[in-house]
Parts: C-alpha cells; structure tokens; sequence
C-alpha cells in the first residue's frame, strides 16, 4: 500500500462528501471506489465505481459521512489527490486535482502520469 502515515492518500471537499454521501445514502452502498485504467486520448482515466464491500487492499477515506476507496493498483497515481464535486449550468460532476499529473487531454477525461510513476519508480 502506497501511504504516508498519519496523511489521507486523497482529500475530499465538503461539496464531494455531501454527494459521496447522499449517493450511498440514496443507493445503499457502503462507499464509492475510485482508481485508474489505461484508456482515453491522454492514456489513462479515472474510474469510480458503486461498491458494497471494502477490499482489505484499499486505502479507506471517510470524511463527513463520505467513504472512498482506493484501489490498490492507483494508490501512487492518486496521492494527494483533490475530490471535488462541482456544479455549473452545462454540467456537474465529481473534478480530481491531482498534483501527479503531467498532461490532459482536451475534453478533461483522460489524464497522462509522470513516465516515473508508471514505472514504479
């Protein structure tokens, strides 16, 4: 597992835990999964999946009645990771800051990482 102790892999605003939260809430799920697969324009994008069960390999985040898990195969492309939810006139959604993201494709789905953190090193 790729953590710093005593640092949240991931932050979550206030705006994304209230979503987080009325969506389990609104489905009966125990948490929302987040990770990362090779795909888009850019070669990676971001995944987020319903989840009714936590995987004893994810790093766990709980905030504000919010939980999100981390898979472990994108814990070291998330760290220290943004979750936000905004909204505005032409769409809403959940926004990753990530600070390990070197590049984006235009349409803001599909993300480049650092060759090195690919690589594992």
């Amino acid at each position: 597992m790729f953590s710093i102790p005593g640092k949240q892999a991931v932050t979550i605003t206030p705006a994304a835990a209230k979503q987080i939260a009325r969506l389990m809430a609104r489905d009966g799920h125990s948490g929302l999964r987040i990770g990362v697969k090779k795909g888009g324009c850019a070669g990676m994008e971001y995944t987020m999946d319903y989840v009714d069960q936590t995987d004893p390999m994810d790093e766990v985040v709980e905030q504000d009645g919010a939980r999100v898990m981390i898979a472990p195969m994108a814990q070291m492309f998330l760290f220290g990771t943004e979750i936000d939810y905004q909204v505005s006139l032409l769409e809403s959604g959940f926004k990753f800051r990530n600070p390990n993201v070197v590049d984006a494709c235009g349409c803001g789905e599909s993300i480049k990482f650092d060759e090195k953190l690919s690589a594992g090193e």
